[in-house]
């Protein structure tokens, strides 16, 4: 029974650890996420001063299928705003990655 106990609290405290790492590394990739969704912002407005905010972030988990594993990423929903334009992005962070993609079409508003 004490063994049961012991290894249930194992577990529990490594998911519980998991987690904190997990928000961990949200928080690492933002700031380059943010600059990559900064700089494709600029481009398409055509307004280098535009400015971006981090909209919603998320860690993504992926499924377990035994054919394809997609690797863990954090995704970011930054919003750019500029010479009198704002436009939305979807970023992707890969873990282990080099780097963040704004992924899709821009979403403008006028």
């Amino acid at each position: 029974m004490k063994k049961s106990l012991t290894l249930g609290a194992a577990v529990l405290s490594t998911s519980l650890c998991g987690c904190a790492s997990q928000q961990q590394l949200v928080e690492r990739m933002q700031p380059t996420a943010v600059q990559v969704a900064q700089k494709r912002g600029a481009f398409e407005l055509d307004c280098p001063a535009a400015t971006a905010d981090v909209l919603s972030k998320e860690m993504m988990q992926s499924a377990a299928n035994l054919r394809l594993i997609a690797p863990e990423r954090a995704e970011y929903t930054v919003g750019v705003s500029g010479c009198a334009t704002r436009a939305t992005y979807l970023v992707v962070c890969t873990v282990g990655g080099t780097g963040c993609v704004a992924a899709g079409t821009q979403n403008v508003i006028r």
